[in-house]
């Protein structure tokens, strides 16, 4: 049972990596960062403030497959809803759970931000996977612009490193790549490029 954990930071490529690596291995994917959309999106459609703990955690408690499965998870709101839903340890802790059972029942692909040092610290493969700020936003403008939303590229970066800051600086699990995690940068590579260069990696290190 093989288990690749990729890491790193908003739009830096690591989802469609992941989702690729995990067809060419025949293995399942889980974009985790959907999660703590999903509970972000659940406390916001409630009326309720992301920041809150106890809403954050009853949202993440009762998170369904269904929450995961919405196309409305990737807007700017939902995007920092869910950085402040992962800053709080409860709702870190109750979709700890659901990763590892998810991983553990036949393997996976799994990107997010602490899959290599919490999720799952002794993984077969660790990969993190950034960015140059710009780079990532204005791949993070192009998904606006590919669903309608018109946004500024100045308001882009703004939002990208702020979550970069939220991310690194929260007390639970923060941003940083695992000591044993193998760095991609993908700031010069395109997707083909990215997936080519980690299908390399990933195939030296799982190979008997």
């Amino acid at each position: 049972m093989i288990i690749i954990a990729i890491d790193g930071p908003a739009a830096a490529g690591k989802g469609t990596l992941a989702r690729r690596l995990a067809g060419a291995l025949k293995l399942p994917y889980l974009d985790t960062g959907l999660l703590y959309r999903a509970t972000a999106k659940r406390v916001l459609e409630a009326g309720g403030d992301p920041a809150d703990a106890l809403a954050a955690t009853g949202a993440a408690m009762s998170l369904r497959d269904s929450d995961t499965a919405r196309t409305d998870l990737r807007d700017a709101a939902t995007s920092r809803a869910a950085s402040q839903v992962a800053s709080i340890p409860a709702v870190r802790d109750a979709l700890l759970a659901y990763q590892r059972a998810y991983g553990d029942a036949n393997g996976a692909v799994l990107d997010g931000r602490d899959i290599g040092t919490v999720i799952f610290p002794h993984a077969d493969v660790k990969l993190f996977v950034t960015a140059s700020v710009e780079a990532r936003a204005k791949r993070r403008q192009a998904e606006f612009a590919a669903r309608g939303e018109t946004t500024s590229l100045a308001k882009v970066i703004a939002d990208v490193a702020a979550r970069d800051e939220a991310d690194r600086g929260r007390a639970a699990a923060p941003l940083i790549p695992a000591e044993d995690a193998i760095l991609i940068d993908t700031t010069s590579m395109n997707a083909d490029e990215a997936f080519a260069h980690a299908l390399a990696i990933v195939t030296r290190k799982i190979q008997p």
